[in-house]
């Protein structure tokens, strides 16, 4: 089942970076302005300005390297996406950035001191809410194994209103996924629900 879902969240961006070209709709986004309010919650889970390492799990065409580049100092960053067509525009784009690489497969036992996921669990399409649950909580443990000092990523919340929300988009319980958590990565977790998107982030410190 995790390869179905895999293959076809794949499919779906790798047809919107076609599209839209390097653009926050590349992504599936709606605005500059509402990509960099995202980056802004979810990089609270870094401490330091400076000397650190990052993933960023489903990286599209690497928007988060240049929020970080204008914001910090001396990091190293690896972009992952499982879209080969994002990964390609992405090390393009950003061909002269040092410390900087692009894989769409990751090694086992590569760690890293932080990792970002902004937008990974939205786009649903078929799936069952239930088999997608599953496959998020998948992912978390993931992205909890090769997380050093801890992770943070994002979902759309239950909370939106519901004349505007879409069939094939998932939308989280924001107590669930907080209490999930804390039971399974780590005593210090943060909710933020208090910006004005109609999702949630997560900050999970070690």
């Amino acid at each position: 089942m995790e390869n179905k879902i895999i293959d076809a969240v794949n499919h779906y961006y790798s047809e919107k970076i076609k599209q839209y070209g390097i653009t926050p709709k590349g992504v599936d986004w709606n605005s500059v302005e509402s990509q960099e309010l995202r980056f802004k919650q979810l990089s609270k889970v870094i401490e330091e300005k400076n000397n650190f390492s990052v993933l960023d799990f489903g990286c599209g065409y690497g928007a988060l390297v240049d929020y970080f580049t204008k914001n910090k100092n001396n990091f190293s960053y690896t972009g992952f996406d499982i879209s080969a067509e994002m990964i390609g525009v992405a090390k393009k784009n950003h061909a002269d950035f040092e410390n900087t690489f692009w894989e769409t497969e990751l090694h086992e036992n590569k760690t890293f001191d932080y990792t970002i996921a902004s937008g990974i669990f939205n786009v649903r399409l078929e799936t069952s809410d239930a088999e997608w649950k599953t496959y998020i909580k998948q992912t978390l443990a993931g992205i909890d194994y090769c997380s050093q000092k801890g992770f943070s990523f994002n979902m759309l919340t239950s909370y939106s209103d519901k004349e505007f929300m879409k069939a094939y988009l998932y939308y989280a319980d924001p107590g669930y996924f907080f209490d999930y958590c804390k039971k399974h990565f780590s005593k210090y977790v943060t909710l933020l629900h208090d910006y004005p998107l109609y999702e949630f982030t997560i900050i999970v410190k070690k």
